[in-house]
């Protein structure tokens, strides 16, 4: 049997959480039941699974009685791979992944099955990459990590912003500055508990540290140094942007995975490609008091939290994975992200880009990401490329067409002048 035979197109896995449910909801009112995708809800429960389809049932006003149930274990082996080998995607929002998603990742990439998930976990992502590279390329398998808001703006906006660099000039961006020019709403109860994993395992193993800090930790063996240095956590003024710039709590895995696409792509974007993300706080001394206190709290978080027992006492007061935010509070949020590129000798054809989502990140838009990288590696004709990949090396160009269309993301191009 061939993949293209399997029962399923896409099973989400986890679909009785928070975000995966809004994921099996997203895919139920893009494409309702026993049409062009065939997926299925995919868990351990059959009791809460066939509560789930119930429920989506009302909220989305979409008969689902005749929604698959898919029922295993993530903890027996046999059980996973019984399940990869029923269908052509599994799409996973179990977290925290160094915990919960490792013999996932193995039947996936074993048994030629793709895969996406959600993880911004790095440690675990180079360590997923070192173990089943090799088995993912023999058997065909797009394992594609960090399909949320970690890390697909970052991604796709700098895929994006090349690919029209390439377009107008015949070259590639030598630099791409990320800068988040706003967003609301809250980071999600998963990617929380993420973090505090990867700090605990942090505490019992240095290594864990090392890869945080280390700007090309995911990239292929051959190819883990260059010209970038780890994250500023300072603030500093960025005169391309006119404005004082903080530390962005996502950059330390965005730029990994951004880093790696270029690697994977054979260096689309140069041996000597720069990346950075920051956020933008403004102008004068109230930008620079902002940019202070942006980057002092997020060092007194992150030192804090580094400490086992202040972790163990404030981990039970913080959102949990499994929580999240109302429907109207999900619709209300938003995020507007820029974007510089560089042109390698010429500054007035310098290029800048922007990237909007018109749902809250963590959650809203997330999930239609989540769910929009499902349905293309499932359904689109991609790049003839498998291994441990990234959302743009291995979707590109079909994924940024979806997102636009169908998940409320938006990808425009502006100049040096008016960006």
């Amino acid at each position: 049997m061939t993949i293209n035979d399997r029962e399923f197109d896409v099973i989400v896995w986890g679909a009785t959480g928070f975000t995966g449910r809004l994921t099996a909801a997203y895919l139920l009112e893009r494409h309702g039941v026993g049409s062009t995708l065939r997926w299925a809800l995919g868990g351990r429960s059959e009791r809460k699974l066939e509560q789930v389809r119930s429920e989506l049932a009302g909220e989305c006003g979409i008969p689902t009685e005749r929604l698959p149930i898919v029922l295993a274990d993530a903890g027996d082996e046999a059980s996973i791979r019984a399940l990869t080998a029923r269908t052509r995607v599994v799409c996973t929002t179990v977290g925290p992944y160094a915990l919960h998603g490792s013999p996932l990742v193995a039947a996936c990439a074993e048994g030629g099955t793709h895969y996406c998930d959600l993880t911004g976990e790095a440690h675990w992502m180079r360590r997923m990459i070192d173990i089943h590279e090799d088995a993912a390329r023999s058997s065909g398998a797009r394992i594609v990590f960090a399909c949320g808001f970690d890390c697909i703006p970052a991604d796709l906006g700098t895929f994006f912003l090349q690919n029209e660099m390439q377009a107008r000039h015949g070259v590639t961006a030598r630099e791409v500055k990320f800068r988040v020019k706003v967003f609301s709403g809250g980071a999600s109860g998963g990617t929380i508990a993420s973090m505090l994993n990867m700090l605990e395992e942090g505490s019992r193993d240095r290594e864990v540290l090392r890869i945080m800090r280390d700007p090309y930790a995911l990239n292929p063996p051959s190819a883990r140094s260059g010209p970038d240095e780890p994250e500023r956590m300072r603030p500093a003024w960025d005169p391309d942007f006119g404005e004082w710039v903080a530390p962005f709590v996502m950059a330390v895995v965005d730029t990994k995975v951004v880093r790696r696409t270029n690697a994977v792509l054979d260096f689309a974007y140069g041996r000597d490609f720069r990346y950075n993300e920051a956020m933008l706080t403004g102008r004068g001394p109230a930008g620079f008091a902002r940019a202070s206190g942006v980057a002092a709290s997020l060092a007194a978080t992150m030192t804090a939290m580094s400490i086992g027992p202040v972790r163990r006492f404030v981990a039970p007061r913080l959102p949990a994975p499994g929580d999240g935010p109302s429907r109207e509070a999900r619709e209300k949020g938003y995020f507007d992200l820029r974007f510089l590129g560089r042109h390698p000798t010429d500054p007035t054809k310098n290029l800048r880009a922007r990237v909007t989502g018109d749902r809250d990140p963590g959650y809203g838009s997330t999930s239609r990401m989540l769910g929009e990288s499902a349905a293309c590696l499932a359904l689109d004709d991609l790049p003839a490329r498998a291994g441990m990949l990234t959302p743009a090396a291995a979707m590109g160009e079909a994924l940024l067409l979806r997102l636009q269309k169908n998940a409320g993301l938006s990808f425009t191009i502006g100049s040096e002048e008016n960006g």
